[in-house]
């Protein structure tokens, strides 16, 4: 039994203390996601996280479901080498079959063979059950909301009178969750906390109010997608695989007393209840095993606890809330309503239902883009691990996909918008992935295609696995044998140096990894009729009809290879530039870039995406890959390449608008590039589409769930960062080397403002704007240099003779900035 806790004396003094700190914490604003009932389901909870914890708070009234997550809770163990000693000659067998004969059937064989085994899978750590005991069977005011302006999730519900109410944090300066509980009447908080894993663990009483579980994690789950008798594996001949884990749970009490036994945290008569959770596992980086090699998990989980039990409530709340609005509130985002808006406030399932049936809701597309950024924060922090396919939120021991890194796309898009949004830092664990896929990556070079540099396939994990996935021959090419992987990797690492400026960065660490990765290119092009071709080549998980009608997917020069290189190659001239070295390099691959095989426009007017002119068994297949030049490349743009530029949007056309949640996200973004606003937008509409709880329709139907979770589906948080992206898009563009802003507003966003967006070259933007046209803006120079800003009607600069030139594509407007210097843009006929 234990007793009130001493520091808990002086709650109220230091409560009156905080609270001038914690007003924002507590103000009305309408970044809520809110509820009139409990979740049902797992896409109806809400998410809280701090980077490395994750929860998601199902809101119940008498059982509360809280499921719980931590970042690097992975199947497996380090990565094996030299797992497939026969791919090189199959390699060139498979070369041979596309060269000499074009049989593409005998190709596909051949590069099947050069497959290794399938990534590791993200876990769930476990679930914290609350039942909670009443006066009365009956509840009234139900209400739950995830307040995404201080990212803090509250249950609120009256019975018998008392008005009860929890609030759920992840805190990451304190890098615990912490749950609050409060009632209207002293002594009536009377509840039991009980915790369970889907992986095998114990649990153990540690003290009069604390509760530990520990486990080890399978040395391997199966993929969800392949059938298995025994799909989840413990035993390890290495005695190297299978992390372990440790979860902590304690309950602190204010009046009342709690209990603890093998069922769990008994309280009873509490006036207050703050929970404290701390988890921890053993991983200690990519290369080391987690069993011999291990952190002690225990001494993590316990100083995290101990050092969070020092500080009260109302100081965890207001450190909490004061890290989390250092990002969050970088960008502020409004859109005028239109005056058939509705004025009455609806729950956000509600109101995703009428948005649905038409309704326009343009405070629920803001709130969108917020909670993009919210995820972004939550599930993303330096020093940590990358957000995977779920961000940090899995319930499954096997997930779909198994919640990896999948390289041919996703993982990326997940990162699309943490430099324009203003978020740079969450981009930094991903940044640090790419250094570990590297490593890796350098045998699979080695092994698989007898090249310098490194190679990464469709998927990784944790362990920085790089190898063609399909356990030695099990997947079809088109979803394991694509390797641009590492070159589609190196465009993050420009990008931070285009949004940051930081040279440092640019000499130490992108451009060596950039310049390994062309390497890799330079080594696996082969020339063919006078090009330079990738071969066998894919376009991630598509396929086509060859000459002969015949059905296949492996060919030679797919579009997509040839973008993702002609980027790479592109940035990599540009970052020798930059640093002024390596000239020789430089020359080697301006020489290998002209030599690549060009973009082709179709019979249909449609960009190829093969190397031949084929149709397509699935013609509204949800990756578009051959318009990687177009977004997220820069080879296509309406301004530069028209052709080209009309060609991406023939085939978006043929393409259709149907897909899943990320593909839909994808198509924001390309007819953001586009230019065009209204496509743009309608896109916005369909991803906000109300889809079902339950569902895995792979092919179409994507749309968000009730927790406006992207529903793929089922969940991946990838349409989500590339929603927020498009967003970004349409608002602001700079991947030409100008600040191109309002580049495709719609028509229902004609009258808006926001603040605090970046551009490459490292300036900060704010905007206003009325009937679609700039009314007044502002850039923040953060790195100096000159600007270059494009608008549809002319601009002027305050204090400044600006050069002006006008284009056929709006005008052009370039001045010299100094370092953290705010510049106001004045528009057309508009006074300051």
């Amino acid at each position: 039994m234990t007793k009130r806790s001493p520091f808990l004396k002086i709650k109220k003094l230091v409560l009156l203390l905080f609270l001038p700190g914690m007003v924002t914490c507590y103000s009305q604003n309408k970044l809520k996601l809110w509820y009139k009932i409990p979740a049902k389901a797992w896409t109806e909870a809400l998410p809280v996280g701090n980077g490395r914890l994750g929860a998601m708070v199902f809101g119940g009234i008498k059982q509360e479901l809280i499921e719980l997550n931590e970042s690097t809770l992975w199947t497996g163990g380090p990565v094996r080498t030299n797992v497939n000693p026969n791919a090189y000659a199959n390699l060139l067998l498979a070369r041979e079959a596309l060269f000499k004969n074009e049989d593409y059937s005998a190709a596909l064989n051949y590069t099947k063979k050069m497959q290794g085994y399938y990534s590791e899978s993200y876990l769930p750590l476990g679930d914290l059950i609350i039942s909670q005991s009443f006066q009365d069977t009956a509840s009234t005011n139900y209400y739950r909301d995830l307040d995404i302006r201080n990212a803090i999730s509250t249950t609120r519900f009256t019975v018998a009178g008392i008005t009860f109410k929890r609030q759920v944090i992840s805190s990451a300066p304190d890098q615990v969750i912490v749950i609050h509980f409060t009632a209207s009447k002293t002594g009536q908080l009377n509840f039991k906390l009980n915790i369970n894993s889907l992986i095998k663990h114990e649990n153990q009483v540690i003290s009069g109010n604390e509760i530990a579980m520990n486990g080890r994690a399978p040395s391997h789950v199966e993929p969800s997608y392949m059938p298995s008798a025994n799909p989840v594996t413990y035993n390890d001949s290495t005695g190297k695989r299978g992390m372990r884990f440790e979860l902590l749970v304690k309950a602190i009490n204010r009046g009342g007393y709690v209990h603890t036994d093998t069922s769990g945290i008994t309280v009873r008569g509490a006036n207050e209840v703050t929970v404290f959770l701390s988890a921890a596992t053993s991983f200690n980086g990519f290369d080391k095993s987690p069993v011999t090699q291990g952190k002690d998990e225990d001494k993590i989980a316990k100083d995290y606890l101990s050092k969070a039990l020092l500080k009260s409530w109302p100081i965890l709340l207001n450190r909490h809330c004061t890290d989390y609005h250092y990002y969050f509130n970088r960008v502020n985002f409004d859109l005028a309503a239109p005056a058939n808006c509705t004025k009455k406030p609806l729950p956000t399932d509600e109101r995703l239902l009428k948005y649905t049936e038409g309704a326009k809701d343009p405070a629920l597309e803001t709130l969108y883009f917020q909670y993009g950024r919210y995820l972004l924060i939550s599930c993303s922090r330096p020093g940590g691990v990358p957000a995977n396919l779920q961000g940090i939120w899995n319930k499954e021991i096997r997930p779909p996909w198994s919640s990896n890194y999948t390289t041919n796309i996703n993982v990326q898009m997940n990162y699309w918008p943490a430099e324009v949004s203003n978020l740079s830092e969450m981009h930094l664990p991903f940044i640090d992935f790419i250094k570990t896929v590297a490593v890796t990556g350098k045998a699979t070079a080695e092994e698989f295609y007898h090249a310098r540099g490194w190679a990464v396939h469709h998927n990784t994990d944790i362990w920085g696995l790089s190898n063609p996935v399909g356990d030695l021959g099990n997947s079809d090419p088109r979803t394991a044998d694509w390797a641009m992987g590492s070159p589609w990797l190196c465009q993050h690492l420009w990008w931070h140096y285009q949004f940051t400026q930081d040279k440092k960065y640019l000499r130490k660490t992108a451009y060596p990894l950039m310049k390994e990765a062309a390497r890799f290119c330079i080594d696996l092009l082969v020339p063919y009729k006078g090009y330079l071709v990738t071969a066998p080549s894919t376009s991630p998980e598509n396929s086509f009809f060859d000459d002969n009608k015949k059905q296949g997917s492996v060919s030679i020069a797919t579009t997509m290879d040839m973008s993702i290189i002609w980027d790479l190659f592109t940035n990599v001239i540009n970052a020798s530039n930059q640093l002024g070295e390596d000239k020789a390099f430089r020359d080697t691959v301006i020489a290998k870039r002209a030599l690549l095989y060009p973009l082709h426009i179709g019979k249909k007017g449609n960009l190829q995406e093969w190397y031949k002119d084929w149709e397509d068994p699935d013609p509204h297949h949800r990756h578009v890959s051959q318009l990687f030049g177009l977004s997220p490349g820069n080879e296509i743009s309406p301004i530069q390449t028209p052709d080209l530029a009309m060609a991406a949007k023939k085939t978006l056309e043929l393409r259709g608008d149907e897909g899943t949640g990320w593909s839909l996200a994808w198509k924001i973004n390309l007819w953001a590039r586009l230019l065009d606003g209204n496509h743009a937008y309608k896109m916005i509409r369909d991803l906000l589409h109300l889809t079902g709880a339950t569902g895995t329709n792979y092919a179409n139907g994507g749309g968000s769930y009730a927790n406006l979770f992207d529903a793929h589906p089922p969940f991946q948080i990838d349409g989500n960062f590339g929603g927020l992206s498009g967003m970004c898009e349409m608002l602001l563009q700079s991947q030409g080397g100008e600040i191109y802003m309002l580049p495709a507003i719609p028509d229902e966003w004609s009258e808006g403002k926001i603040s605090g967006l970046k551009a490459r070259g490292n300036f900060e933007v704010t905007m206003n704007w009325k009937n679609k046209k700039l009314v007044k803006a502002s850039v923040l120079s953060c790195s100096g240099g000159i600007c270059h800003i494009r608008t549809s009607t002319p601009i002027s600069v305050a204090g400044l003779v600006a050069i002006q030139t006008k284009t056929p594509n709006g005008y052009v407007t370039a001045f010299p900035t100094k370092k953290n210097t705010r510049y106001n843009i004045i528009g057309e006929n508009q006074v300051l």
